[in-house]
């Protein structure tokens, strides 16, 4: 057998200065600088794997329930996604195949479970889920959307109510493989409220489960008409929403707020609404004297005889607004009174719609700006159904706005769309002969952040039932370092 020459000293030599000859011309510093001496800017990578929860839609025997899967986007690869129940060896209700291209599937009745989901590989950056029900008739009949959350540790639930004629559930799931323990706080006008022994704390939820409590169980005899609910986990993460019943109203999800901050949007005010209630609660040490504003087609304007609200530190606040847009929608900026005391808070509006017999709920939590990227699923073709809302709350902002196809097919559709500052804009965009459910995308383009949200509207004889959704940030997209080559590795 033929042997190789050993290498000499003088070979080693001469192959290692050759690789640091061209290191020195392609790599960057070992201080993190590029060749030409600038900082070497961290890439922005695409997410490798999404986790999606949804809750359990109805506990109505009459309820119809669409579900609709979408990730934005046409990059080419492999990935795979599906939601299955959130039950041990389910089977799963949607499976994604590939972006772009929205996917539904329905369900009837009480029987439809809570979802858990994972996406990864070119599925996975953006990926979105929504379930949107129909119940018709009952105590609570309305429309309920919901868009499905990543599973988190730390939620803030303004607007909730243990009131008489209220019936509000918080829905606890847990997608992991082990049990996660989650506490419920309540907080009224007049700071915490006292909860029955045990019944708020350490409350299990199994692995691959969903458990939903009852928040006038929680401190029974208090009569609570405006609360605040703080869901967190002492071990474990779950996905939290609360699903609110108002007897002879209607009903509807209330999704989280955006995380506390000293000034808050909520966006997407329907122009008809009857009744308008702010809730806001103060969850730090100092107390929040807060400006009001409705951003509007034209501009701000402070409502008339509701100009501020002073919130006391860890105390529930509630301001009725009634029919605060006059016939024009619009969204609600707070923001401090004095620019240099600033308290963080968190806020949602209680909404009405329709009058008598004939109304309807629904709610609008603070919503964080869309960022680069943000979808909301569900959405219908048919005329004056699916109402999109811009509002740029300090400076111009441009947004691309994307409609994909339908779950029944159709061409995508596009609009860039301009928003003043101060100003709410909105617009009706679906795809080209598009059939079934549909996502609408916003990205942000050039200028100041930009709230956003969906009206869907489906009446139902005379009832206005509607639901709204926030678009939050798909943070599809992660930052990357760029890394330093150490060459020393060579000799050792």
């Amino acid at each position: 057998m033929k042997q190789r020459a050993p290498l000499t000293l003088a070979a080693v030599t001469a192959a290692l200065a050759a690789i640091t000859g061209v290191a020195a011309l392609t790599a960057p510093a070992a201080d993190g600088r590029a060749a030409d001496g600038k900082a070497a800017a961290a890439a922005r990578m695409p997410v490798e794997r999404s986790l999606l929860v949804c809750p359990g839609p109805s506990s109505s025997d009459i309820a119809e329930t669409t579900y609709t899967s979408f990730t934005p986007g046409a990059a080419a690869g492999k990935g795979s996604a599906r939601l299955l129940g959130a039950t041990k060896d389910a089977k799963p209700v949607l499976e994604p195949k590939e972006p772009g291209k929205p996917v539904g599937a329905t369900a009837s009745g009480a029987d439809a479970p809570a979802l858990t989901g994972s996406a990864d590989g070119v599925l996975a950056p953006g990926w979105t889920a929504q379930l949107t029900t129909k119940v018709s008739v009952g105590r609570t009949r309305g429309v309920l959307g919901a868009g499905c959350t990543a599973p988190g540790t730390d939620f803030w639930f303004p607007a909730v109510s243990t009131a008489k004629g209220r019936e509000d559930y918080v829905h606890l799931t847990n997608p992991d493989d082990a049990a996660a323990i989650v506490d419920i706080k309540l907080f009224g006008p007049d700071g915490p409220a006292k909860p029955d022994a045990g019944a708020s704390e350490s409350i299990r939820v199994d692995p691959k489960s969903s458990k939903t409590v009852l928040l006038s169980s929680l401190v029974p005899g208090a009569q609570l008409a405006d609360a605040t609910a703080h869901v967190t986990t002492r071990a474990g993460r779950v996905g939290a929403s609360v699903q609110v019943g108002e007897e002879q109203v209607g009903s509807d999800w209330l999704a989280a707020s955006a995380d506390p901050a000293g000034s808050i949007v909520l966006p997407g005010i329907p122009a008809d609404a009857a009744s308008v209630r702010l809730v806001v609660f103060a969850p730090g040490e100092e107390d929040a004297d807060l400006k009001l504003r409705l951003a509007g087609p034209g501009g701000a304007i402070s409502p008339a005889g509701s100009e501020q609200v002073h919130v006391k530190a860890g105390m529930t606040a509630a301001v009725d607004l009634k029919d605060l847009t006059r016939g024009e929608p619009g969204s609600l900026l707070l923001t401090p009174a004095d620019p240099k005391k600033s308290a963080p808070v968190v806020a949602a509006l209680r909404v009405v719609r329709g009058s008598g017999a004939k109304q309807e709920i629904g709610f609008i939590p603070a919503t964080g700006p869309v960022g680069t990227r943000a979808t909301v699923a569900d959405n219908r073709p048919e005329e004056n159904t699916t109402l999109l809302s811009l509002t740029a709350p300090g400076a111009d902002a441009k947004v691309k706005v994307t409609a994909s196809p339908g779950t029944g097919g159709g061409e995508p559709a596009s609009q860039e769309v301009t928003v003043k500052a101060g100003t709410t804009q909105t617009l009706t965009l679906a795809p080209a002969g598009g059939k079934g459910a549909y996502a609408l995308t916003v990205e942000t383009v050039s200028g100041g952040p930009v709230h956003a949200a969906r009206t869907l509207s489906l009446p139902h004889e005379g009832i206005a039932m509607f639901t709204v959704q926030g678009f939050s940030d798909d943070h599809s997209t992660v930052s990357v370092p760029k890394a330093a080559q150490d060459l020393s590795v060579l000799t050792r």
